[in-house]
């Protein structure tokens, strides 16, 4: 099972700008937005070329990068902003992604637990926590995940989605029916098939 793309909305909201690269910047968050991402990555190499460390404009265009397929370009991007901050949960989780995306679960579980750390960590570290410990087989921790992701959102359909899916594959049919009939309230588009799958 595949972290839904449009989830992922909530991991790319775009950081403040405080430096004279502001215009520059501005410009290829406007084109990222527009989903011109080849344009975008040349204005965010306008902007390093001055701010070689500039994290904005590093996680942005590796951000326009994974959007364009190129995986290690934007992992290499991540990292580099990762290096400048440690403890930027977005760095974090957008690594915790990309990895996800190769399968590479390990160095996934990695970079979300570290999100998780982060005081005020959104409920999308705990997902993604999660997510990596589901599948490295860890279900009863990856379940306290998705757990605690709830706790923080009460609105995060996918992880009752998630959550109720672990529970039907580990014989708590009842309890996991209850929580893909929650993500159906909270219109998560997978909820449904899987009701009728599993839950008649």
């Amino acid at each position: 099972m595949k972290v839904s793309h449009w989830v992922f909305a909530a991991l790319i909201g775009i950081m403040s700008l405080v430096s004279c690269s502001e215009n520059l910047s501005n410009k290829g968050d406007q084109l990222y937005s527009e989903g011109k991402f080849q344009e975008a990555v040349i204005e965010y190499d306008n902007v390093l070329k001055n701010k070689p460390k500039y994290v904005k404009a590093l996680y942005n265009r590796g951000r326009a990068y994974e959007e364009m397929g190129d995986f290690s370009k934007a992992e290499k991007d991540f990292l580099a902003a990762y290096a400048q901050d440690t403890k930027n949960t977005q760095v974090l989780l957008s690594l915790s992604n990309i990895y996800q995306k190769q399968k590479n679960h390990n160095s996934a579980l990695l970079y979300a637990d570290a999100a998780t750390q982060v005081p005020g960590a959104p409920a999308m570290a705990f997902f993604m926590k999660g997510r990596a410990l589901h599948q490295i087989g860890s279900t009863e921790d990856a379940m306290k995940e998705y757990s605690l992701a709830i706790q923080i959102d009460k609105d995060f359909g996918q992880a009752y989605y998630y959550r109720g899916m672990l529970k039907i594959a580990t014989d708590r049919k009842r309890s996991g029916c209850e929580d893909i009939r929650a993500a159906i309230k909270l219109d998560y588009p997978d909820a449904k098939p899987a009701l009728e799958k599993y839950c008649k």
